[in-house]
């Protein structure tokens, strides 16, 4: 009880940090959260797991299409009690989903999806040095994770001032091995 009490403390911090931002904050922070994976994976190509971005989270529009423009078969989530994910094909082709957050139309691929991702990116308020991440408390990605394969890298998009020494974790949360901010992609150890 005390965790989730400290967690849902932190999360109303963070969105309220989160509001205060300027557009332009966010559009210069996510051109420099998307250079930083693309520098990480220039000349690679695979499958990604991303997710579409809502105003007030670092965002993921452009990275979605440098990632699918560089040859990378990009999942997105679809947001149901069910875990499932779809492919970006085209922004054309997204629909409203559920609290309006974009998913693609196309064929339901199911949870096992996961397992192709060579690479997920995840969302998160907070993220720890120790590898622990403070999402929005759906729990949606913790039932996500286990599906991929052992030793896919999770890295979450924050912003540098999200980065903590850690943030508390659950038995169910699941970690990650590192997170992207508007200044580097950092390596977290667990």
């Amino acid at each position: 009880m005390l965790s989730r009490h400290r967690k849902d403390s932190l999360r109303a911090a963070v969105l309220a940090e989160r509001s205060a931002l300027s557009p332009a904050v966010w559009d210069a922070e996510d051109r420099a959260r998307t250079e930083h994976v693309l520098a990480r994976l220039t000349g690679r190509s695979g499958t990604v797991a991303l997710y579409a971005s809502l105003p007030g989270e670092p965002g993921t529009t452009a990275l979605i299409d440098a990632l699918a423009d560089a040859g990378w078969r990009v999942l997105l989530p679809v947001l149901r009690r069910r875990v499932d994910w779809a492919e970006f094909a085209s922004w054309g082709q997204m629909v409203p989903g559920w609290r309006d957050i974009p998913e693609p139309n196309g064929p339901r691929l199911g949870p096992e999806a996961l397992a192709r991702a060579n690479l997920v990116f995840v969302s998160a308020l907070s993220v720890g040095l120790d590898g622990s991440r403070l999402g929005t408390g759906g729990g949606w990605y913790d039932r996500a994770l286990p599906s991929r394969t052992p030793g896919t890298p999770v890295v979450a998009l924050a912003r540098g001032a999200e980065v903590v020494a850690s943030v508390p974790m659950e038995e169910h949360d699941v970690a990650v091995q590192g997170v992207v901010t508007e200044t580097e992609w950092v390596e977290l150890e667990r």
